[in-house]
C-alpha cells in the first residue's frame, strides 16, 4: 500500500501549489461525510472513526511524516495548504497525538524496534494516543511536573497523576513527560515514556466540561510498570525533545480559520435573529472583519516564513495571543444577540451553523491550550521585546 502512496505522493509533488489546493479541495469536498462535517463539539473516535480510515487508506493521515515512514512527506508549506482546505470544508479533526506529535519524536529520536512497532499501527488506526503532559500545578509551567519515573532493574515504574489529558478513554497508549532526576534543574531531569493505557495501576477518570462532554480526563498512575525499552530518547533528554516540537504546533492554533469560520458563522446567527441590519451590530461586526482581517495578514507572514523553509522565532506566539483572543470576542457577540437561545446546549431547530452556546463554550479553553495567554505574553515581554523577567 505504502508504494502506491508513494506514486501518488510523487504524482503531487509535481504541482505547483494553486493545483495541489485545488487537488485537496476536490477530493475533501468528495470524501468527507456529510454527517461529520462542522461538528459542534471534539469528537470521539468511535464517532470519527469512519474519517479516521478514509484518510489511512488514501495515505493523507499522516501529511508530515516521511514517505519511508507511509506519511506523504509534504512540505510544512503544503501542509498549511491542507490544513486550510480541510478546516474550509468542515473536516472533523481526528484523534491526532499519535500522528502530531508522537510520530515525529519517534521518527527523529525512536529507535529503529520503536518505529517499526508503532508507526504503522499509528497509520491502521490500531493505535490511538494521548498525551500525559500537563499535571495538576504543572500546565503552562511544564517543567514543574511531578509525576516520577525510577528505574528498577529493567523496568521503569511510573506514579503520579496527569490532566487534561485530551481524549485518554479512547486512546490505547499515552506518551508522557515523567520526572527521572529529582536533583536535576527543573527543565532537566525529564524523560519521555510510552505506556499502555491498560498497564496495572493506570486510572482514567473523566472531566466534564460545561457542554457536559467528556473530552478531557484525569490519569493516575499507581507504581504502573512499563519495560525500560519505553523510553524514547535519552534519559533526562524528555524535555528538549518535547520543545523540538512546538513550532508547527504554534502556527497551527495560531491559524485565522478557525475565527473565519466563526465570524461567517456570527453573520449566519444575525440574519436569523433579525439583528444583521442593526447599526450597533453592524459597528462591533466590522470592527471583528478588521480584526481578521489583520489577523489574517500577520499569519500569512509567519506562513512567508515556513514556506521559505525558516525557523519560527518567539514572535510566533502573537498569532495564538491574537487568534484566540479574537475567537472569543467573536462568540461573545454571537452569545449577546442569541436572548434566550444562549442558554441551549444544542443548535437552535436542529441547525448546527446556529448554535451559539456551543460555539462560545468551544472558544473558552482556546487561551489555555497549547500555552496560555500569560504565558505568551511573558515570552513575547522575555524573548521579543527584551524585557526583564
Amino acid at each position: 500500500m505504502h508504494s502506491e502512496h508513494r506514486a501518488a505522493h510523487d504524482a503531487l509533488d509535481r504541482l505547483d501549489d494553486d493545483a495541489f489546493r485545488e487537488v485537496v479541495r476536490d477530493w475533501v469536498t468528495r470524501a468527507c461525510p456529510d454527517h461529520l462535517r462542522f461538528p459542534a463539539k471534539r469528537l470521539h473516535f468511535a464517532e470519527v472513526r469512519e474519517w479516521y480510515m478514509i484518510l489511512s487508506e488514501k495515505g493523507w493521515l499522516a501529511p508530515g511524516w516521511p514517505r519511508e515512514h507511509g506519511g506523504m512527506g509534504l512540505s510544512p508549506a503544503r501542509q498549511l495548504i491542507l490544513i486550510d482546505e480541510f478546516e474550509r470544508h468542515g473536516a472533523p479533526r481526528v484523534p491526532d497525538h499519535g500522528i502530531i506529535m508522537l510520530g515525529p519524536l519517534l521518527i527523529r529520536y525512536g529507535s529503529d524496534a520503536q518505529r517499526e512497532r508503532f508507526l504503522p499501527k499509528i497509520l491502521s488506526g490500531e493505535h490511538i494516543w494521548c498525551q500525559g503532559y500537563s499535571e495538576p500545578g504543572a500546565g503552562s509551567d511544564l517543567a514543574a511536573l511531578r509525576t516520577e519515573a525510577v528505574l528498577d532493574g529493567d523496568e521503569w515504574v511510573i506514579n503520579g497523576q496527569k490532566t487534561w489529558t485530551t481524549l485518554a478513554s479512547d486512546a490505547q497508549w499515552m506518551f508522557l513527560l515523567a520526572r527521572t532526576d529529582k536533583t536535576a534543574k527543573k527543565q532537566a531531569g525529564i524523560s519521555f515514556l510510552l505506556v499502555p493505557m491498560d498497564a496495572p495501576g493506570v486510572t482514567v477518570r473523566p472531566i466534564i466540561n460545561l457542554e457536559m462532554h467528556d473530552e478531557y480526563f484525569e490519569v493516575f498512575f499507581d507504581n504502573v510498570r512499563v519495560p525500560a525499552s519505553h523510553l524514547v530518547g535519552e534519559v533526562n533528554r524528555g524535555w528538549s525533545m518535547a520543545k523540538a516540537l512546538l513550532g508547527f504546533e504554534r502556527i497551527f492554533f495560531g491559524s485565522p480559520k478557525q475565527s473565519a469560520f466563526a465570524l461567517e458563522r456570527l453573520r449566519h446567527l444575525a440574519a436569523h435573529y433579525g439583528v444583521a441590519e442593526d447599526p450597533l451590530f453592524h459597528d462591533k461586526f466590522v470592527r471583528l472583519h478588521m480584526d481578521l482581517a489583520d489577523h489574517s495578514d500577520l499569519f500569512e507572514r509567519f506562513a512567508d516564513q515556513v514556506r521559505r523553509g525558516e525557523p519560527l522565532g518567539s514572535d510566533v506566539s502573537m498569532l495564538k495571543l491574537h487568534q484566540t483572543d479574537l475567537y472569543q470576542r467573536i462568540t461573545d457577540l454571537m452569545i449577546e444577540i442569541a436572548g434566550t437561545d444562549a442558554g441551549l446546549f444544542d443548535p437552535v431547530e436542529g441547525d448546527r451553523a446556529i448554535n451559539p452556546a456551543g460555539f462560545f463554550i468551544q472558544s473558552r479553553p482556546t487561551t489555555i491550550y497549547g500555552g496560555t495567554s500569560e504565558i505568551q505574553r511573558g515570552i513575547l515581554a522575555r524573548d521579543v521585546l527584551d524585557l526583564p523577567a
